[in-house]
């Protein structure tokens, strides 16, 4: 039986019914879950964890991802983190490591330095701990952007917009911006690549790569100044008449708001501020709240159909808020289980009750709407 029949024979109770505008999840769940996931990722570099939460993203990814250009960038997110991975063993190898070894894999020429660089050497010894702890540290990197990568792949950035304040909106719009530049690139230099290789020209090398180019650059520039248009037509940037007093109130909450935000965080992490911090942050996002609510005055946009937080949005963002406070609990229970060692040189044990809260994160490929590409066939609803 296949994964498609075996879903079509479910009671309808239990299917996830089919995408629409109407049940979509919003963009900021899957953000929240996404982020989640990242933070996650953030506390340990058991490569067993990370391997477990990238899994968890390409599996949601796959069976929730729509066809739209943005949902196409999982694949670069994936190979840039191997990237990175790559060039963190490399510098390793060539710049050396703090961390002591014993196990010598081979011997590089060292190059002679002056002494104003003193600690710092370029070749010398490689030994096997420092490359695992290159190695670590570069898979912990690598799930982050992965991570990134999936929240971009299903959320649509448009319908972020939406939920932001309106003193945040051109901001918000700033970011959307730069957040769709990527997938729209990856999904040009896909297309592009595809019609070279139905002609029967190369497809790599830096000859390609350069022809490739400049289309890329070109649509990216016709995007911009028809953003920019249609920006213009729908009156960006106006914004209503407010009293000085009011302008002024919100540029103190604001700017007051988010230092106590800052100052709170530190005391938070310091060792002699758990006295003041927490306090101090809360009342730095009270005062930061007030700033945003007030500076929404400003802006004249209207919403149309704004996106509504159900059920399912919220356990989809709840898989992700609860895989990183479960990772975040097990880093202060055990932290040698999240954070295994390299001297010396052993296997990482995969630590059970952890990586079952990350399998947590799996929610959203069960309660999400399925999109149009991926619903599966019922053969009883067939004609």
């Amino acid at each position: 039986m296949n994964r498609s029949t075996g879903l079509a024979r479910l009671p309808h109770a239990l299917r996830a019914p089919a995408a629409s505008r109407s049940n979509a999840v919003p963009a900021g769940a899957w953000w929240l879950w996404a982020l989640g996931l990242a933070t996650a990722a953030s506390r340990t570099t058991n490569p067993l964890l990370l391997g477990l939460l990238v899994g968890v993203a390409g599996y949601v990814v796959a069976a929730r991802r729509t066809d739209a250009p943005w949902a196409r960038s999982y694949g670069a997110f994936v190979k840039l983190g191997l990237f990175v991975v790559g060039v963190r063993l490399v510098f390793s190898v060539l710049l050396g490591s703090s961390v002591p070894g014993t196990r010598l894999l081979f011997t590089l020429p060292e190059v002679p330095l002056p002494d104003w660089a003193q600690g710092v050497r370029v070749g010398g010894q490689v030994t096997a701990e420092q490359l695992v702890f290159a190695l670590y540290d570069g898979a912990k990197l690598a799930t982050l952007l992965i991570c990134v990568g999936a929240a971009n792949s299903l959320a649509n950035p448009a319908r972020l917009l939406k939920s932001l304040p309106g003193a945040l909106y051109e901001a918000g719009v700033a970011v959307v911006v730069a957040m769709t530049f990527a997938p729209n690139m990856v999904a040009d230099v896909l297309r592009l690549r595809t019609a070279r290789r139905l002609r029967g020209r190369p497809t790599g090398g830096v000859a390609a790569v350069l022809q490739i180019g400049l289309p890329v650059l070109e649509g990216a520039l016709e995007r911009s100044v028809a953003l920019a248009a249609s920006m213009d037509a729908r009156g960006y940037g106006r914004t209503a008449q407010v009293p000085p007093a009011v302008r002024h109130t919100t540029n103190a909450l604001t700017l007051g708001g988010l230092l106590g935000v800052c100052a709170g965080t530190y005391g938070l992490l310091a060792a002699q501020g758990a006295v003041y911090g927490l306090p101090l942050l809360g009342a730095g996002l009270v005062a930061a709240l007030a700033g945003l609510k007030l500076g929404g005055r400003r802006s004249v946009r209207t919403r149309y159909r704004p996106d509504r937080w159900g059920a399912r949005a919220w356990l989809v963002a709840g898989s992700g808020v609860l895989v990183a406070a479960a990772l975040i609990v097990a880093g202060s229970a055990g932290p040698e289980a999240l954070h295994p060692g390299v001297v010396p040189l052993s296997a990482p044990v995969l630590p059970l009750w952890p990586a079952a809260a990350v399998l947590a994160g799996l929610l959203p490929a069960a309660v999400a709407p399925v999109p149009p590409s991926a619903s599966p066939v019922d053969p009883e609803e067939q004609p």
